[in-house]
């Protein structure tokens, strides 16, 4: 796989490189990851750099850093718009009022007005919601969605770490009430982070989705940093502790994955980066696989992933050390259903 070797996003036929540039760590507000920002100048010459590397699909939010990331976005496409398969994400909370968050009618429609603007563009080509909305009735989204598309102001619509059940859902409520269905999914997929293999890639295939995958480095856990008898503690574990604390025993099994994984990709003698981007590409329900770098350093580390192939030999040992299907942590799966997360509504 090379990044000239173009994939077709879902049931679209619109083809796209199999690596996305995912914007999360651009723009200096609020709302993009721990750590240090990538600054205005610096984003637009990785966007641009990434471009002229041959890839075609570019992922923001209109929460990341707050609107600052689609804005640089819109900046560096300027003369390019055309070339670029451009996706952005609703849903989260975009001022102190909790009214402008969410998907429902109201919000949606305020939401795209301020994509548009902040992207620089007159169409959207994928807008996403970022997360199921429980207190928005499945077919408000779509409907409104739908009415987008009609508009012209975007051009498909998909969503983010939906469950299985309300990826059925809402291909269900579209085909019955006669609207235009998803088309994409975005999930979180890596070496250390298996489990939408049980149901959600098969669901993608079934109904034809396109599927964007992010976190090929499972957040860092794959980027060398886990390994034991280092000398060294990873080094996010104080950083970001609700994420990166390896006291309990999921993530202490997380930890010795991502160690035997680190030891795999140097018997191969690859870096861990390599092996960890080249299997996320191997799934056959994958359209493109997001990347986030932070500095043009990082970017040219991810291009030169693009060119893995593994064999069969190499996958059955990353099978080996992680089972297929295999969550370590709940959180992992990108987003934890209330049901879950709240002992209140278990309990009640």
């Amino acid at each position: 796989m090379s990044l000239s070797e173009l994939r077709v996003f879902g049931r679209s036929g619109t083809p796209i490189s199999p690596l996305t540039l995912g914007t999360m760590n651009f723009g200096e507000g609020t709302g993009g990851p721990p750590g240090a920002p990538t600054g205005a100048d610096e984003a637009i010459r990785i966007i641009h750099a990434a471009l002229d590397a041959g890839i075609t699909a570019v992922d923001t939010a209109d929460v990341y850093s707050q609107g600052e990331s689609e804005q640089v976005v819109g900046r560096a496409l300027r003369g390019r718009r055309d070339d670029v398969f451009l996706a952005t994400k609703f849903h989260g909370q975009m001022s102190p009022n909790p009214a402008h968050s969410g998907n429902s009618r109201r919000w949606i429609t305020q939401a795209v007005e301020g994509s548009l603007r902040r992207l620089q563009t007159d169409r959207i080509d994928l807008y996403q919601a970022h997360r199921p909305d429980y207190n928005t009735d499945v077919l408000e989204t779509i409907t409104t969605l739908n009415d987008l598309i009609r508009q012209g102001k975007i051009l498909y619509y998909g969503t983010s770490v939906f469950t299985p059940a309300q990826l059925v859902e809402a291909q269900w409520l579209a085909t019955t009430n006669h609207l235009i269905p998803p088309l994409g999914n975005q999930v979180p997929y890596s070496m250390l982070v298996r489990g939408n293999e049980r149901d959600v890639l098969p669901i993608a295939q079934q109904y034809g989705l396109g599927v964007l995958a992010y976190g090929p480095l499972a957040g860092g856990w794959l980027s060398g940093s886990f390994v034991l008898d280092s000398g060294k503690p990873p080094t996010r574990v104080h950083t970001l502790p609700g994420r990166y604390d390896i006291s309990g025993p999921s993530s202490e099994r997380k930890l010795l994955a991502a160690d035997s994984l680190a030891r795999l990709a140097d018997k191969l003698e690859m870096p861990l980066v390599d092996l960890a981007v080249g299997f996320a590409l191997t799934h056959p329900a994958i359209s493109s696989v997001i990347i986030g770098p932070r500095s043009e350093e990082h970017l040219q580390a991810y291009l030169r992933a693009a060119d893995v192939q593994l064999g069969e030999t190499v996958l059955d040992a990353i099978d080996d050390l992680v089972p297929p299907g295999t969550n370590f942590v709940e959180r992992d799966a990108g987003a934890i259903v209330p049901s879950i997360e709240f002992a209140e509504l278990r309990r009640r």
